[in-house]
């Protein structure tokens, strides 16, 4: 493997967030949405640095304070798609970019589809957000399944064209993901996703539990003075992670 930038993350600590390039709206807003929410809790957001949902998971990540590693299907003197040359620039001063080629363009019609078997082996869990019937995001989980990791998938509009890919992944037993809660459910069964984080909001994530407990026992616990605390578990209720109860008490999201 050739790498710009920082060594990748542990794969239990990577998320893989893939798509389709004609991406809607909707689509690309939640891509960065999640990806952003991810990448506060101290998760890597892997993708593939094509136009759509791959270029909003890393512009999500990079807005989000954190590392996004984006896996090119050239060698890294002629990274493709090359109109996404400043966001690799940026990419590798602030995560990786990894190809398996020494250098040159895409070789072969299937460049694309085998560049997608290293997405998915590099991540604990795989996100589709969008994906036609056809697309080739489809392989990315299709891979990730090969490899026994959990594929999730986003709804969408049952009549769009880039859900129904991701409606198949679905009917087919892909759990649903709709915010970063969804996809901490996820990678809580895998066992180095528990080791202690840094960072405020992942350090918040990981002292909420199933039971019950109050602003100061999560503060003690996450290390944080009771406002920081506070601010942390109103973001993380934005993101889907945490769940308000009587009291003034929050659980984590089962």
């Amino acid at each position: 493997m050739w790498l710009r930038g920082g060594a990748v993350p542990a794969r239990e600590r990577c998320v893989a967030i893939v798509g389709s390039r004609a991406a809607s709206p909707y689509g690309a807003e939640l891509a960065h949405r999640l990806s952003a929410d991810l990448a506060a809790l101290g998760l890597a957001v892997v993708s593939g640095l094509a136009r759509g949902i791959d270029a909003a998971a890393h512009r999500g990540a990079l807005a989000g304070g954190g590392r996004t590693v984006a896996v090119v299907p050239s060698g890294l003197d002629r990274v493709t798609p090359a109109h996404h040359a400043a966001l690799a620039d940026e990419i590798a001063e602030r995560g990786t970019l990894l190809s398996e080629l020494a250098s040159g363009a895409p070789f072969g019609p299937g460049a694309f589809v085998r560049r997608n078997r290293l997405i998915a082996a590099l991540a604990g869990v795989t996100v589709v957000v969008e994906a036609a019937e056809k697309s080739g995001a489809l392989t990315t989980a299709a891979w990730a399944q090969a490899l026994g990791r959990t594929v999730l998938a986003s709804p969408g509009d049952v009549d769009r064209p880039t859900a129904r890919g991701t409606l198949a992944l679905l009917r087919g037993g892909a759990r649903p993901c709709g915010d970063a809660g969804d996809v901490l459910g996820a990678l809580r069964g895998l066992a180095s996703a528990g080791a202690a984080p840094a960072d405020p909001a992942a350090r918040m994530a990981a002292a909420l539990d199933v039971a019950p407990r109050t602003l100061e026992d999560l503060a003690a616990r996450a290390g944080l003075g009771a406002p920081a605390a506070l601010a942390e578990l109103l973001r993380l209720e934005w993101a889907g992670v945490a769940l308000p109860r009587a009291g003034q008490r929050w659980t984590a999201r089962r």
